[in-house]
């Protein structure tokens, strides 16, 4: 373990708070954040390389992975994330190709929620001072998106962020800050547009 956390042996639990606290946490000297991801991304391998007709396999596999879904979703392989218990899917979630989900904090997505390919959210974040991140050190903050959601294709969004509901982001928009609801919003910086 690394210098900032090995004076006390801390359970998983508190392990995890520390991670989802929005602090500068240690991500690399705890062994059993390590194995969390291993296992996670040895999930999302599988998941990978499950046949796309296999509905039911893919589903199943899903929902042991991830900390909720719906009833109706679909993800389109390749999927990737960190932890998968921190994203929540809510009813008629639908991802496209390359969805990648850093969740070190909560992701949280609405009903109808709609995905273009090659997003990726990301609640992970480094500090800029380069002795804290050569230390293995980041943060996370928690990403919202609200409900009848559409996120055009090769969006990123940056972590504490929060989309509003009946919203939608046009395609490549790099999202750094809340979008409010019922909004067209697109671009780097994403910005709102126009009201729909």
């Amino acid at each position: 373990m690394t210098e900032n956390n090995c004076s006390a042996v801390k359970t998983i639990e508190e392990i995890l708070r520390e991670m989802m606290s929005g602090d500068l946490y240690d991500a690399v000297g705890y062994p059993e954040l390590l194995e969390l991801l291993d296992r996670c991304h040895d999930a999302c391998h599988r998941y990978n390389m499950m046949l796309p007709s296999d509905l039911e396999g893919r589903a199943t596999l899903m929902r042991t992975l991830l900390g909720h879904t719906g009833e109706r979703f679909k993800i389109i392989s390749p999927f990737m994330c960190d932890y998968g218990f921190n994203i929540e899917v809510g009813e008629d979630f639908f991802a496209n190709a390359n969805l990648m989900i850093l969740d070190e904090a909560r992701v949280t997505f609405g009903d109808h929620v709609f995905l273009g390919p090659n997003c990726s959210f990301y609640t992970a974040g480094h500090p800029l001072d380069v002795e804290q991140r050569n230390r293995g050190l980041e943060y996370s903050l928690p990403i919202t998106v609200g409900d009848n959601v559409w996120i055009g294709g090769n969006v990123t969004v940056v972590p504490g962020v929060t989309i509003g509901s009946n919203t939608v982001i046009g395609a490549g928009s790099v999202v750094t800050h809340d979008i409010p609801a019922g909004v067209l919003a697109a671009g780097n910086p994403c910005r709102v547009i126009r009201e729909i």
